[in-house]
């Protein structure tokens, strides 16, 4: 047997348990649940009733529609379509809707809709992108995050959540949207990520002039460290922004982020710290951002020849290893996949936990390493 069909095998036994799991899960909670994490082994909190409008409500439907594309199941695709019809009344609240619309509804409704053209699926896509494009400053040529009286605030998770724009441009033929997120990735590239290749979190512009003021702490250490999620939404947004443009400068910055991100996990065992640049390393890991930076250079492979591609491959397969022998779950009595996944480096309950969206994260990667098309994208 070769490597690869090793490698092969491994992500497929890991994907079959966690199909096995994800089925185990609904019985006990049903179709309409929306998890955001398990504590202790059970998921305690249903999203649908708690904050709809909640950022991560749309990893668990992506969640479902990626193993009912795996390994199709009518018990996967069900809920999958629950999770969907829950999330509309996220538009009706509107209040608490922000940049993360992306992350809501490209797992959920814009997969959907590339894998059978379901028109209300379309829709809910479209809407979702609407809102994001509303959300552009033509002073700064930037997308604004989060609400409040933060008209100037630009993070680093946006990079992700502008790839619903791009798929917006591609079914509509309008380039609006396409130019809206090359203007805002532009902007991301030259103010959040520094030479050497670590990432800002967080950036603050004059909403009025666009200038630069400051950088913010953020989910980090402070704010002129690395947070390791920051440098994962950083490689796989502009790897796929790369995908969706063939501009060289995306794919050069993910790689100068990603080479950043190797150079560090390769002192960690391959799991990454929560900050890179904070006093110690012993704060803590998070799995989460190992899931993420895997996808981005699996995507980075994508676009590379040879030894390069080889070097990006491995690097994604060594952290899902590591992450999988020494953080999995996969006991089908037992809620959530990842352990050691951090929310915030200062938030002191948010270490060593299990989040929907780092268990989406290595669903998502495992299908990559299997060479399984990724509907989101």
């Amino acid at each position: 047997m070769t490597n690869t069909e090793q490698l092969n095998e491994w992500a497929t036994d890991k994907l079959d348990k966690i199909q096995t799991k994800t089925l185990q899960s609904l019985k006990r909670h049903g179709k309409k649940m929306i998890p955001y994490q398990a504590m202790n082994g059970v998921y305690t909190k249903d999203m649908a009733k708690e904050d709809i409008t909640w950022w991560t409500n749309g990893f668990w439907g992506g969640w479902l529609w990626q193993l009912n594309h795996y390994q199709p199941n009518a018990d996967l695709e069900a809920a999958a379509i629950a999770n969907e019809d829950e999330l509309d009344a996220a538009f009706l609240k509107y209040q608490g809707l922000h940049h993360d619309v992306g992350f809501m509804w490209l797992p959920t409704a814009v997969t959907h809709y590339r894998q059978d053209q379901n028109e209300r699926a379309y829709w809910r896509g479209r809407h979702a992108a609407d809102l994001l494009a509303g959300r552009y400053n033509p002073a700064g040529h930037y997308l604004r995050s989060w609400n409040r009286d933060r008209a100037g605030w630009v993070i680093i998770d946006s990079m992700i959540n502008i790839q619903l724009l791009y798929w917006a441009s591609e079914v509509t033929k309008d380039p609006r949207f396409a130019m809206i997120a090359d203007e805002h990735a532009h902007t991301v590239m030259q103010n959040h990520v520094r030479p050497d290749g670590s990432v800002s979190h967080i950036v603050v512009f004059d909403p009025t002039t666009g200038e630069r003021l400051r950088t913010e702490t953020g989910q980090g250490y402070d704010e002129n460290s690395s947070w390791s999620r920051g440098q994962g939404w950083a490689i796989y947004g502009f790897a796929l922004a790369y995908r969706h443009t063939g501009k060289p400068e995306y794919l050069a910055t993910a790689k100068r982020v990603e080479n950043y991100f190797l150079a560090n996990t390769a002192q960690t065992n391959h799991i990454p710290a929560i900050d890179f640049r904070a006093p110690s390393k012993d704060a803590g890991t998070d799995t989460s951002a190992a899931a993420v930076a895997a996808c981005g250079m699996l995507e980075i492979a994508n676009h590379c020849k040879d030894t390069e591609a080889m070097l990006y491959t491995t690097g994604a397969v060594d952290m899902l290893q590591a992450v999988s022998e020494r953080f999995a779950n996969y006991d089908a009595n037992v809620d959530g996949i990842l352990s050691g996944a951090t929310t915030a480096y200062h938030e002191a309950t948010g270490h060593n936990v299990n989040l929907n969206y780092g268990d989406y994260y290595f669903v998502e990667a495992l299908l990559r390493v299997i060479n399984k098309d990724i509907l989101v994208w």
